[in-house]
Order: C-alpha cells, then structure tokens, then sequence
C-alpha cells in the first residue's frame, strides 16, 4: 500500500511544490541562528536570566534580540533560541572575534562585555547546539511570535535523498493545514550547523489553541489532504516517516 505519492509522481511534486506561489510562511528567505541549549542541573533560572541580560545587550548594540521559548514537553533539552541574523557575512566574524576575546582564549585584551556575558552563559550550560538556517521574514517571525505564547517545534533529519522530498511535504502539510482552517507553520531549512535538515515552528495561543479539533468534518478533511496532494488523510503521517531518519517533537511556552 502506497504511503504518498508514487515514485513517478514525487519528484515532480517536489518541484511544483518548490515553484508554486505558497503561503508566505512556507518560504524560507532570511536567515537566523538557532540554538537549543540543557542548563546546568539547578540552574536553569539562572541561565534564562543571563539570557535575557544577552538580549538587552543586543538591543544595545542594535541587533536583533534572541526569541526564546521554554520547553514544556518533548525533547531533553531546556530552552531554544531564534536568533535573527540580518548579514550572515558579518555575523560569523562578530562571533569569531568574542571567541577570541573571551576568558580563557589566550588574548592579551580585556573581554568585552558579550565575551564575558557568553562566558558566564557557558558556565551554566551543559550541553548546546545551533544550526543556521533560512527562515520566513524576520518581520513576520517576530510578529508571531509576540502574539502567541505556546510553540509545536519538530526538527527532521532527512533520510540520504529525501531531503528536498522532505521539505516538499512540510510545504504540502502546509496547504492542508490552511485548507482545512488552520494557521500553517513556519519552515525552516538548513544552511550549516547541527544535523537538523529542517524544521518547522507552529504558533498558538497556549495549549487550548494547540489541541483544538478540526473545524471541519472528517470527509473534508480527508478531501483536503488529497488536494493537497496526499493519497490521503491517514497516509500523511506515514508519508512523513518514510521521508526522515529522526524526529523531535517539543512543546514550549515563551520566554518573556
């Protein structure tokens, strides 16, 4: 029994699907950095607190300020982080020269202020990682995430092959959500960094909004999904997994 489009027909999905005028959240334009970090035992108070201080120091020096979610449900990890990055060719040498300034380095300068806030926020993490990626509009993004409050991220990794496959079925779950009178999510797609290929950031009210039921009746539902392109509402699930080697799901509410 298929579980989604056939082999003849998948290939020339994912190029219609990468082509076709999708909802603006589907389109992956700007770039940002994301990083999921583990706290220390017993201080994750502490590290959300120098986190914040990390925002107010960006908003200083004019740059776009971190958003933060806190993980509710799901993956082992504490808190994830969206960071905005407006010209990635002059991000990367930022971040090489605090390295290179921080305690410890080696460098016979004083550390800055972000050096040593960076160094104090090491010391309370236990475990991190970050990926660059390209994301919708900045604008878009941030607006989003100040009207809500409560997050669905998954993160994929795609099987050897699949990945633009994969990223054809995001698109693709987008237009039934939106078909059937739900918000599509947000699509983002890896540049360089962890072994996430992709992944997607839903935005909700709080968990109410996020476990509501479908506004339509299951004969809709199931017609929505073939239109969008599915062989049906049961294969959407099963399509995904034949596409992806892992995937994390987690729950999250805003860090203010």
């Amino acid at each position: 029994m298929r579980i989604g489009p056939t082999n003849a027909t998948a290939a020339a999905l994912v190029l219609v699907l990468m082509a076709r005028a999708t909802p603006l959240l589907a389109q992956e334009g700007d770039v940002y950095r994301a990083v999921t970090v583990q706290a220390a035992p017993g201080e994750l108070l502490n590290l959300i607190d120098l986190l914040k201080e990390e925002q107010a120091l960006a908003r200083a020096g004019g740059e776009a300020p971190a958003m933060m979610f806190r993980h509710s449900q799901g993956d082992f990890w504490d808190i994830f982080l969206l960071y905005p990055v407006t010209d990635l060719a002059a991000h990367l040498p930022r971040r090489v020269e605090a390295s290179r300034l921080a305690p410890g380095a080696g460098s016979p300068e004083s550390p800055g202020p972000a050096a040593e806030l960076q160094a104090a926020i090491d010391g309370l993490t236990t475990w991190r990682e970050e990926v660059f990626v390209h994301g919708p509009p900045v604008e878009q993004v941030t607006a989003l995430w100040a009207q809500t409050g409560f997050f669905h991220l998954e993160m994929f990794q795609g099987l050897a092959g699949k990945r633009d496959e994969l990223i054809a079925q995001r698109r693709m779950e987008n237009d039934y959500l939106e078909r059937i009178g739900k918000e599509a999510n947000a699509i983002f797609t890896r540049i360089a960094g962890a072994s996430t290929d992709a992944f997607t950031i839903g935005f909700y009210r709080d968990l109410a909004h996020y476990a509501e039921p479908n506004a339509v009746s299951d004969e809709a539902a199931g017609q929505a999904a073939i239109d969008a392109g599915f062989e049906g509402r049961a294969y959407i699930g099963s399509y995904l997994r034949s596409l992806i080697l892992r995937h994390h799901d987690t729950l999250g509410v805003a860090i203010p």
